[in-house]
């Protein structure tokens, strides 16, 4: 009898891509910048192709002739397709995180000072080689601050680098802040830190910095209250006050009224339009040996509180200036705030209360705004204010949080000290 013809398999459409599951081909162009340091693959370098992988999931990038670029996990969705952890075929596993950790914790234990720092970064994610992923320490409880579902989707890595964290350095816990963002950038609503190691940390305690001490809450959802990457700044600000009428806008928990108040300024106004910010700087003011109540705090938007100062003629000899990189219209009371879009304006209203020969202390810790845009907006509002502004100063992130070279997006914090004519 006859047997039965095989069935067929069916046809691939014409012109419809062969995917290869677990590999990545990209361009030659963005290999080379991969190459160089550069930690992640932007999706839209993948081109249209469908991606059948799963967040966490190991995937090599190879180049237009197939050659390994790297190998990283894969992420589910956000603009980054890929985040490298090796340029080479080393395994991806419990291992690798191991090493980097201790790297990582030892590089901080040979150039900071643990004891004067109780508020620093021990993982600065893809420049310590673990990306997606930051660790800062605030006294004996740490804090990470997750940026990849593909870290805790990948098996066993975030077990090693929490277990690591908690035998090498002896803290008392580690809480877990999730900040992930979607494919078109938005940030989903924040919940409380999560308990992921250790013991239940008190709702706010105390840790030095210098010679100062700053309240601050490891459970909180997003800022624990004092950010140990403007420390530079806060120096900055410290060493031009003395004897300077200082205003602080939005000034937060006062850090940088403290260091002001520490170097000797003459007067101390901080604005923010959250009420309970002011409370905590209060706080801050007197943890750190100063009259809390000598200080003027203001409650309100920036921009309509500057125009107060300059309609009554009041004027200030150092203004610092660190607004965050974007705020809706419902928190100012008015139309929403864009750093990339606003900046030059403010720095204008900043500078109608400015005296001549006064300082701007100005701040920008957003990766979107390159170090070219932000001296553009500091020009940009002093044409607008019919003056002109010369930097005397820089100053950039502090030592624990290093930068890869090929990682320029790593290298985010821009601060200037410059003189107004």
């Amino acid at each position: 009898m006859p047997t039965a013809p095989p069935p067929r398999r069916p046809r691939r459409p014409m012109g419809a891509p062969i995917v290869r599951r677990n590999t990545i081909r990209v361009p030659h162009d963005v290999a080379r910048y991969l190459r160089l340091g550069h930690p992640w693959v932007y999706r839209e370098a993948v081109g249209s192709r469908p991606l059948r992988d799963a967040p966490g999931e190991v995937v090599e990038v190879v180049d237009g002739d197939g050659e390994l670029v790297g190998r990283g996990l894969f992420e589910g969705e956000g603009n980054i397709a890929v985040r490298l952890w090796t340029r080479d075929e080393q395994p991806l596993d419990a291992k690798l995180v191991i090493e980097r950790v201790e790297r990582a914790i030892a590089l901080r234990q040979r150039f900071c000072d643990f004891d004067k720092l109780g508020c620093l970064r021990l993982v600065n994610g893809e420049s310590d080689g673990l990306p997606g992923v930051a660790i800062e320490r605030y006294g004996d409880y740490l804090v990470a601050q997750l940026f990849s579902p593909a870290l805790a989707a990948a098996t066993g890595l975030r077990d090693a680098l929490y277990d690591t964290l908690m035998s090498t350095l002896g803290s008392k816990s580690i809480y877990e802040q999730r900040r992930y963002r979607s494919l078109g950038g938005e940030a989903p609503r924040q919940a409380a830190a999560e308990l992921v190691r250790g013991a239940v940390a008190p709702v706010e305690f105390e840790v030095g910095e210098d010679d100062m001490r700053f309240g601050v809450d490891v459970t909180a959802p997003l800022s624990t209250g004092l950010f140990a990457d403007l420390r530079e700044g806060r120096r900055a600000v410290r060493a031009y006050a003395r004897d300077r009428r200082v205003l602080n806008l939005f000034s937060y928990t006062g850090a940088i009224s403290v260091y002001a108040q520490a170097g000797g300024a003459r007067e101390v106004c901080a604005v923010d339009v959250a009420a309970k910010s002011h409370a905590r700087a209060r706080k801050n003011f007197a943890a750190s040996g100063f009259d809390a109540e000598q200080p003027e705090h203001i409650v309100g938007d920036a921009l309509k509180v500057l125009a107060r100062f300059a309609e009554r003629g009041r004027q200030f000899d150092l203004i610092a200036l660190d607004p965050p990189a974007f705020a809706s219209a419902a928190a100012r009371g008015g139309k929403p705030w864009s750093a990339i879009k606003d900046y030059g304006e403010l720095v204008a209203a900043s500078l109608t209360v400015l005296a001549p020969g006064g300082l701007l202390a100005a701040a920008s810790s957003t990766h979107k705004i390159s170090a070219t845009e932000f001296d553009a907006a500091l020009a940009e509002g002093a044409l607008l204010a019919g003056t002109r502004l010369t930097i005397l100063e820089r100053r950039g992130l502090p030592v624990d949080f290093p930068v890869a070279p090929g990682f320029a997006d790593g290298n985010y914090l821009k601060f200037a000290v410059a003189v107004r004519d």
